[in-house]
């Protein structure tokens, strides 16, 4: 079977990859010839642990491959897989679907006999019905159905989230659509993954509302963190009593500093949008992405307090991107934390094991350092926004030693607050209570 793949960013050239693993023909594609050229010396465009050793491996059995023209990849494709951006659209929150758009009309251009189109980016309900005209208009005598196929990665560990998920969600109701890929995805048949097959409008709103809920189990989390702080309440025991109920679950029940990254903000918003479009406000929803918004600034006074105000002090911030084991910026609570400081008149000092160079990008008038511990010398206080494991087990008296005073704020609640207490830091972390050094 042959899949073409069009878009080599994260969705495109991770799910290109394991289906070569499936031991599939694929091809990804992708406009920038610079980026193909790089691919196919073996560079990759973002850091996923455990890509590039799959990307080499696949690409040495002749599974996988990477090319500029579109006409080429599709024309004796089996399925073409349209997994390109779908950014918010500046102005009103909406998900631009112009690249999406633009891929199903080259498409139709290039396709030959039986095609399934499947969309794998994220896009709001309706969008498959458009690809289905777009490429009608474009080719009249096309034969091709047009099918929902969402993600559900997570940066950091999507190789894993492809080979062994959860559940594939496949939006169509047509058979042979179905057949198709139903072979596509044989080996996770054989491992007895559900395969849920739905419509295609039912198919693009269950990755919208996925994405949704989880956003809200942070942000409600993150609000009983908030309380805890005022009743002198441990928000982790409250997460872990209340997420041992089978009903609630512990996943994503984290107090910190707010969700980030390539999906929650953009698919939180795009959701609210088509809601309001319908005329069937989510309110819950709404509510979510305005406590999200206001949550970051709210991390900044948290470092601003813990440190007596920070104007003309030096402030070490570990880690930058939204996550860990992932060099994505996209909407990470850094952005707003590190630039209020810095509005606050704080010299800003800082290490992220794989983000500093898409950080740079984003970024101004920050020190760059080479380790955790390069950062914090001579500074202020640090304070840690991304729970890299590197940063799990610092060195403490070597950190009070770097440091002009003992003070960590602690946006992950990655230390004990006890422990810190007994090793003479100023503590002050999300949802527990601030702990000064015996």
């Amino acid at each position: 079977m042959r899949v073409a793949m069009i878009g080599t960013g994260y969705v495109g050239l991770v799910s290109g990859a394991c289906f070569s693993e499936f031991g599939v023909d694929v091809i990804c594609v992708d406009k920038d010839s610079s980026k193909i050229a790089a691919l196919e010396v073996g560079k990759m465009p973002i850091y996923e642990p455990g890509l590039e050793d799959l990307v080499a491996k696949n690409v040495k059995a002749g599974r996988l491959s990477f090319t500029a023209d579109l006409f080429k990849a599709v024309k004796d494709a089996d399925a073409v897989f349209i997994a390109v951006g779908t950014p918010s659209r500046r102005g009103d929150g909406h998900a631009d679907l112009s690249y999406v758009f633009a891929a199903a009309k080259e498409i139709a251009g290039a396709i030959s006999g039986y095609t399934v189109v499947v969309t794998k980016s994220t896009v709001p309900v309706g969008t498959g019905r458009e690809v289905e005209k777009i490429i009608f208009e474009t080719r009249p005598d096309a034969d091709v159905d047009v099918v929902s196929n969402p993600e559900f990665l997570r940066e950091g560990s999507a190789i894993e989230d492809f080979m062994r998920p959860d559940r594939v969600v496949i939006g169509t109701k047509v058979e042979r659509a179905q057949d198709v890929m139903r072979g596509l995805y044989r080996p996770l048949y054989l491992t007895e993954t559900p395969i849920v097959f739905t419509t295609r409008q039912t198919s693009e709103l269950i990755k919208y509302a996925a994405n949704t809920f989880l956003a809200t189990k942070i942000t409600f989390i993150n609000e009983i963190a908030d309380l805890c702080e005022v009743v002198d309440a441990d928000v982790q025991d409250v997460a872990r009593g209340i997420g041992l109920d089978g009903r609630i679950g512990r996943k994503f029940l984290h107090a910190g500093p707010g969700y980030g990254g390539s999906c929650f903000p953009k698919d939180t918003l795009a959701l609210v949008k088509t809601a309001a479009d319908m005329e069937r406000p989510l309110r819950i929803v709404e509510t979510v992405v305005d406590i999200n918004s206001k949550r970051k600034s709210r991390m900044a006074d948290k470092i601003i307090e813990a440190c007596g105000g920070v104007d003309g002090k030096i402030i070490a911030i570990l880690g930058v991107t939204f996550k860990p084991n992932t060099d994505d910026m996209r909407d990470s609570p850094s952005l707003d934390i590190v630039a209020s400081l810095q509005d606050a008149g704080a010299t800003i000092r800082a290490f992220d094991p794989e983000g500093m160079e898409e950080a740079e990008t984003m970024m101004a008038d920050i020190t760059w350092c080479a380790d955790a511990y390069e950062a914090m010398r001579d500074a202020d206080a640090v304070g840690i926004i991304t729970e890299w494991n590197q940063f799990r087990a610092l060195d403490l008296e070597r950190v009070k030693s770097l440091l002009k005073a003992p003070v960590m704020i602690d946006l992950r609640n990655i230390y004990d607050p006890e422990s810190m207490s007994s090793a003479g830091f100023t503590y002050v972390s999300v949802g527990r209570a601030r702990v000064d050094g015996l």
